[in-house]
């Protein structure tokens, strides 16, 4: 039996106590994973209370809480409005949306996720997904893969790694992470390795999954299917992500561009809950080293 946890989620306790949980409650985990949020969700759920579990990786599906309450969903959590006009549901109470990666993918050497094994460049969150990062560093245009891995992965070295991940598929295609690492271990500065390296299969993972484009679309929806007074919680692990959500807690959109009545008041659609951002303490990073960079963020419809 496979030891490894499909995922140990982050700041587990602060989340679904920002959810503020109605018993009788529609709730939507939108990162379903290995269920850590939904089964805690579940729980304070009375009889009348529903659930449901989106993930657009169909692996998540065998981890799926048999209960009544419970339907699983397999999708991009982009398309969340869709799924819950599908589903009957017209408002929901509480939305939640954790960010990061599953131990899941970074832990099975053959999703290519991590620069720790060397394996297959796939990295896609949904394998049946036509664009893998080999696919992706076969086709992509120099100029876009240097914008890249300069926004997505923050590389000052990001348009000489572009130019050599150019010049070396002409000789050869890129198809393991081992080929990856070898174009761009020279542009790394030196005792920077795993940081760098981290920040390079980021940028490459957000680009094939679309990561950006999704969230958006998910905070987007998220303001349609919320009740008034409804919870939307956001974990987020990257500075790309939070700022997002933390323009869109303020705004109402990821931009962070204001609106403003005659008096100078802004008009938002959420009012944020937790004014300074949460983080684990010691005692979780001990615990879980894999939730260091986590940052929660709650906010309400109004």
């Amino acid at each position: 039996m496979n030891s490894i946890p499909y995922h140990v989620p982050a700041l587990l306790q602060a989340t679904v106590d920002g959810l503020a949980i109605k018993p009788d409650g529609i709730y939507v985990d939108v990162t379903f994973g290995g269920g850590g949020h939904s089964r805690a969700i579940i729980e304070k759920l009375g009889e009348h209370g529903r659930l449901y579990g989106m993930d657009r990786d169909i692996d998540a599906y065998a981890n799926a809480i048999d209960d009544s309450r419970f339907t699983f969903i397999h999708s991009n959590f982009a398309y969340l409005g869709n799924f819950m006009r599908y589903h009957g549901v017209d408002k929901v109470d509480g939305i939640v949306a954790d960010l990061g990666v599953s131990f899941h993918h970074f832990d099975d050497p053959e999703r290519g996720f991590s620069f720790r094994q060397d394996s297959a460049l796939d990295m896609r969150m949904n394998r049946s997904s036509a664009v893998s990062a080999a696919t992706l560093l076969a086709t992509i245009d120099e100029s876009r893969l240097a914008d890249v891995l300069f926004l997505y992965g923050e590389l000052r070295q990001a348009r000489r790694m572009a130019t050599a991940i150019v010049k070396a598929r002409a000789t050869r295609p890129l198809l393991t992470t081992g080929d990856l690492i070898a174009v761009v271990k020279p542009f790394i500065k030196p005792g920077a390795e795993k940081k760098e390296l981290a920040q390079v299969f980021q940028a490459l993972r957000i680009e094939v999954n679309g990561e950006l484009v999704s969230l958006r679309r998910l905070l987007d929806a998220s303001l349609a299917v919320l009740k008034p007074g409804g919870r939307l919680a956001v974990l987020t692990y990257h500075s790309l992500e939070d700022r997002m959500v933390k323009n869109f807690i303020r705004s109402g959109n990821v931009e962070g561009i204001l609106d403003k009545d005659f008096y100078g008041r802004v008009n938002s659609p959420l009012r944020a809950v937790n004014n300074k951002v949460i983080v684990p303490d010691d005692d979780e990073i001990a615990s879980n080293p894999r939730s260091r960079s986590a940052k929660l963020r709650i906010a309400e419809r109004v």
